[in-house]
């Protein structure tokens, strides 16, 4: 027998852990007080006199296994309650008990003191026993029902594309769910056995399972700090604790995921059967299955009979509910283990089975079949669970040979008492880990990849865009990724610290770009220009949390009109561009949300708003559409010193939005304070001429003139506007831009004129895909028009024909195969619309075979003017 360990209470720094309760709870570890803790009780309590007698009670519905961890958890909140009447004598009979190891448990009659009296009555104390168990052994369970579903996914030849999921990096993908899908590939990375059949239990996996381990790390959390909690003897007295709702409440959500687990691996377990190819085998295995195995409407009434009783309040006998529910859940993974086990090394078990019973001949047909090849991970397993048995089955009984006796093995190795089984779960987790270097490497949050069919996607709308700019005049312009950080401080407000610093490489402090403006203003100050219409299309980065259409790395399309113009003519036009783009990229319904900076500041000193805090306030209001003006009342009140009273004049303002000219016309009804404010009055009157433009160039219908619209960059100086998508995906605004007068002089130069809007292209383009999604369109990925199929292994016929299709223009890609079935395949899932056929035949008779696959016919055309006839069929 292995020596057992210790496991010391009341030490300094020392705690206690969920494994350590799990490891005494099943006699495998001794338990040790330190004598620091009991010099201190003697020295503190040597004045108190037990004066109570007091049996503890121990719920005769615990296991000796739930009883033990009960009185270890019972023992170290001893240890930990604040008390001048604590007295070590107890605490050593209890410990002394434990190591004992007796199979009953009495302690009646105890002479104690009240403060003892209190912590024993406690009914926490067992219910975090149970629960500490409950922990530890969930937590082993998240890794074998892994191994359970890998080995059952090569034993079902099931289809594993649910375990490609990768951190799509906006904050909306669950992160033990690609934890359980990184592992999963893991397992079976290099398995030539899965990826053909399609099985709900497996496709299930991520979810499942991740949800388990979220549960399981929750219930984790909480044992953490409750095991190393003292009673506070006060809140005992009030019963107001409330130690075991907040227990029961991660205990209930422990419990769901259980039940979903099992039901999952119960219904895995009845997919391997199926998969047994001895008929014998699969009979005998499957008569042990139908009596051994809990079923599945076993575990939903073991879930409701635990709901019952947390709902009735009987938190112990709850948790112990739980227990038994955990452990029906980990014999269905064991079967699943079993039933796994039982197709991939059928062979073995056959021979094993029919030792008795002869029939020697399915034996050797099992031992004829070819080799499979397991997944890298689960081929290390594999034989872990073979030495496992075989320890097993040589402290077996002498008929060793019977399927029973080796069932019955291999239910003794999965156990989780087992001190063989921790040590094989230890394995697992060296092999996930030493398989490291082997797993999918992934990106940074906030950060994406883009396969073909989204770079269709992505391609079309730029080339929309490009079209859109070039029609109004503006030219490309390119700028550094990378700025000087002087160049881009100072300009973007409390924004400034989503700015990603570079590390100093060489005297430099370098700062990638926030944005395509600030660079752009560079660029006219550094060229000494005065005038420039431009457009960028570049990506940008923000040191932002991630979220749905927020990314760490995105493009931006902007559109920037510099230099002196006719007033307010740069402003319509952009917002004119703004317009096409929404049109004419058809993602749907959009609004477009436009204010004034100077009306904002009017607006500010009216409502008597200190000048040194416009800038603050502006980028509180600038929330509103995220926030309710409760929330912003408050953070203007209490973190940025408003007055209540200034608070409340702002909501007036802040309300006001409606159509542009109606609005407008309110606004500059006689009496009204913004007339009277010099920069509100001048204004409304750039207004008035932007909005009577606009509504002439009939593209006023999606504005709205929003009086809480306050951009939040300091470098705003005049109309401001956010376009804002109103369909179904909530994606926030989609484009914003302004007027910037003084942006371009900030940098040492003249003062330019300036105004531009930026598109957030990623929010388009998330609004894109969700389109084509609900409308099932896939988007073609490629314009191949021809596939050269040579019907053989003549690389240089292909060569020849292709390249003279593609001499001519035409998009072609060309295919080397004998198996003609290949063609069809590739030209199929490409979606290429025509096929150059050419096999023996076809060489022979000097033709190529032309094949219109759209329309489901072909014609024969003459080998010297096949590339001739294609472009002609292609361009009619």
């Amino acid at each position: 027998m292995a020596e057992l360990s210790t496991v010391t209470l009341g030490g300094k720094g020392s705690s206690l852990s969920s494994s350590a309760v799990s490891a005494v709870s099943a006699s495998l570890a001794h338990v040790r007080i330190d004598t620091s803790a009991l010099d201190r009780l003697s020295s503190s309590s040597s004045s108190a006199t037990p004066s109570l007698k007091h049996t503890i009670a121990i719920p005769n519905f615990l296991s000796l296994f739930e009883i033990r961890a009960f009185l270890l958890v019972l023992l170290n909140k001893l240890l930990l309650t604040p008390s001048s009447s604590i007295r070590p004598d107890l605490l050593l009979l209890i410990s002394e008990s434990l190591n004992s190891n007796p199979n009953a448990f009495r302690f009646e009659d105890l002479q104690v003191t009240q403060d003892e009296l209190l912590v024993l009555n406690n009914a926490s104390s067992a219910l975090l026993g149970v629960s500490a168990i409950l922990d530890h052994q969930s937590a082993a369970l998240t890794s074998f029902s892994d191994v359970a579903a890998a080995l059952s996914c090569e034993a079902s030849k099931a289809d594993v594309a649910a375990f490609n999921l990768m951190d799509s990096g906006d904050g909306h993908t669950s992160k033990e769910e690609v934890g359980v899908a990184s592992d999963m590939r893991v397992l079976l990375n290099g398995s030539k056995l899965v990826g053909k059949e399609k099985i709900g239990a497996v496709a299930k996996v991520p979810k499942i399972h991740g949800t388990l381990r979220e549960q399981v790390k929750s219930v984790h959390s909480k044992m953490r700090v409750e095991l190393n909690s003292g009673f506070k003897l006060a809140e005992i007295q009030a019963a107001s604790d409330g130690t075991e709702q907040a227990v029961s409440t991660v205990l209930l959500s422990l419990a769901a995921a259980l039940r979903e687990l099992g039901e999952c691996s119960f219904l895995r377990a009845k997919n391997n059967l199926e998969s047994i190819s001895s008929d014998d085998l699969k009979s005998s295995i499957g008569e042990m299955f139908g009596k051994e195995c809990p079923t599945d409407a076993s575990l939903g009434s073991g879930f409701n009979a635990a709901l019952g009783l947390v709902l009735g309040k009987d938190y112990v006998k709850f948790a112990g509910k739980v227990n038994v529910l955990l452990g029906s859940v980990w014999k269905i993974v064991a079967w699943e283990v079993v039933t796994a086990f039982a197709v991939l090394e059928g062979a073995e078990l056959n021979e094993k089975g029919q030792g008795v019973q002869g029939n020697a001949e399915n034996s050797k047909a099992d031992k004829k079949k070819k080799k499979v090849v397991l997944g890298k991970g689960t081929s290390m397993i594999l034989p872990l669970i073979k030495d496992g048995l075989q320890s097993k089955r040589a402290a077996a009984v002498e008929n060793s040979g019977l399927l029973e006796t080796m069932v019955g093995n291999f239910q003794l190795f999965l156990d989780s008492a087992e001190p063989e089984f921790n040590g094989f779960l230890l394995k697992v987790k060296d092999i996930l880990e030493s398989n490291e270097s082997r797993r999918l490497p992934k990106i940074p949050k906030g950060t994406r990849d883009f396969a073909k069919e989204q770079m269709t996607i992505r391609k079309k709308a730029f080339s929309i865009i490009e079209q859109v700019f070039e029609r109004h005049g503006a030219t490309a312009l390119d700028t550094p990724v990378f700025e000087l950080r002087e160049t881009l401080m100072g300009k973007y407000g409390e924004d400034s610290k989503l700015i990603y610093d570079l590390a100093d490489q060489g005297g430099e402090l370098c700062s990638l770009r926030y944005d395509l403006t600030v660079p752009f203003a560079r660029f006219m100050a550094m060229n000494g220009l005065t005038s420039l219409k431009r457009y960028q299309i570049a990506k940008v980065y923000r040191r932002d949390n991630p979220s749905k259409g927020r990314y760490r790395e995105f493009y931006q399309c902007d559109f920037d009109i510099a230099g002196p113009s006719e007033k307010m003519a740069p402003d319509f036009e952009v917002v004119r561009v703004l317009t096409e783009l929404l049109d004419e990229l058809d993602i749907g319904e959009y609004e477009i949300k436009l204010n004034h900076r100077k009306l904002l500041d009017g607006m500010m000193e009216i409502c008597g708003v200190p000048p040194e805090k416009f800038r603050t306030i502006c980028s509180s209001i600038d929330k509103l559409d995220k926030q309710s003006f409760e929330q912003i009342r408050k953070e203007m009140v209490e973190e940025k010193g408003l007055t209540a009273e200034t608070a409340d004049r702002i909501e007036t303002y802040v309300k006001e939005k409606g159509s542009p000219l109606a609005l407008l016309s309110k606004l500059k009804q006689e009496g009204s304070a913004f007339l009277e404010h010099g920069g509100s009055a001048d204004a409304l009157n750039d207004l008035e001429i932007l909005f009577k433009a606009l509504d002439k160039s009939k593209c006023i219908d999606n504005v709205v003139f929003d009086l809480s619209l306050a951009r939040g960059l300091d470098y705003y100086t005049g109309v401001i506007y956010e376009a804002v998508f109103k369909g179904g995906a909530q994606v926030g605004s989609i484009a914003a831009g302004g007027r910037y007068d003084n942006l371009i002089g900030m940098f040492g130069s003249k003062q330019v004129p300036a105004v531009g809007v930026s598109l957030g292209i990623e929010r388009v383009f998330a609004i894109m895909e969700q389109q084509q999604k609900d409308q099932n369109q896939v988007p073609r990925p490629n314009k191949t028009e021809v596939l050269v199929s040579i019907l053989g292994n003549d690389l240089t016929l292909a060569a020849e024909l292709a390249g003279e299709l593609w001499d001519t223009g035409v998009k072609a890609e060309f295919l080397v195969n004998k198996r003609r079935q290949k063609h069809f395949d590739f030209a199929k899932e490409s979606r290429i619309p025509w096929m150059v056929i050419v096999g023996e035949q076809e060489i022979k008779e000097g033709v190529v075979q032309l094949k219109n696959l759209e329309a489901s016919n072909d014609v024969t055309i003459p080998r010297d003017q096949f590339a001739e006839q294609v472009r002609s069929r292609l361009n009619p």
